[in-house]
């Protein structure tokens, strides 16, 4: 049994599409970070940085119960365990350098980008050009990659796809901008393809039957950035 520690933000929606593409028996349990839930003792005794999503394996290498935390390491080890997703063996490289492009380059501009953009005091101007102009430019390489490509690597469904089709799904968001990916047309035609895979759409379904705090009012800013009111 995995246990799945969940809010609806893209690095848990990736995990749900990987739980739910891969047949493993989970276990949604919300974490809702508006209310600084993710800062509760016994959440942090399973991931230290205080973030979603992370996991519980109860039946681990072993059968020891593991926790799993940071998306990326979610991913690899689910697609280990399940023996699904993880590509061609000739693919290896290219797997696990697009992987790291989306952890270290998609994921967190996108998330610098929502924060100046959505979150952040007015003034920061150039925070707000320079998270803007990053992710334009990190989108522009994953366009120019996905030319004439149905999957980001190999000839078939990989956990570098999840990845991406987690963060991509907010690109409005993270641009301002409802028509976006008109500008990525590479992008959109593999965004719809991920999008319509029945994954994806069991992936969109999960938490539903938890209500989970939608304002951004002064006490989910300090529960969200505390590092802002040290």
């Amino acid at each position: 049994m995995i246990r799945f520690y969940y809010h609806p933000t893209p690095n848990p929606f990736k995990i749900a599409m990987m739980l739910e593409a891969s047949g493993l028996t989970y276990e949604v349990l919300p974490v809702d970070t508006r209310k600084g839930q993710q800062h509760d003792p016994a959440f942090r005794a399973i991931n230290p940085n205080g973030k979603v999503p992370a996991i519980v394996d109860t039946d681990g290498p072993g059968g020891q119960e593991i926790r799993v935390f940071d998306s990326n390491a979610i991913l690899l080890y689910l697609a280990e365990k399940s023996g699904k997703f993880l590509g061609k063996e000739e693919d290896r490289g290219e797997f696990l350098s697009w992987l790291m492009f989306i952890a270290t380059g998609i994921g967190p501009f996108s998330g610098q980008a929502v924060h100046f953009q959505h979150a952040a005091p007015e003034g920061n101007d150039y925070a707000v050009r320079r998270y803007r102009n990053e992710i334009a430019r990190h989108y522009q390489v994953f366009e120019d990659h996905m030319a004439d490509r149905d999957f980001v690597v190999g000839d078939g469904l990989t956990i570098v796809d999840m990845s991406g089709w987690g963060w991509i799904d907010r690109a409005p968001f993270i641009f301002k901008d409802p028509d976006i990916l008109d500008q990525y047309p590479n992008i959109k035609r593999w965004f719809k393809k991920m999008d319509s895979h029945p994954a994806a759409i069991g992936a969109r379904k999960v938490g539903s039957q938890y209500t989970f705090k939608t304002e951004m009012d002064e006490a989910a800013k300090r529960a969200m950035f505390p590092s802002n009111y040290d």
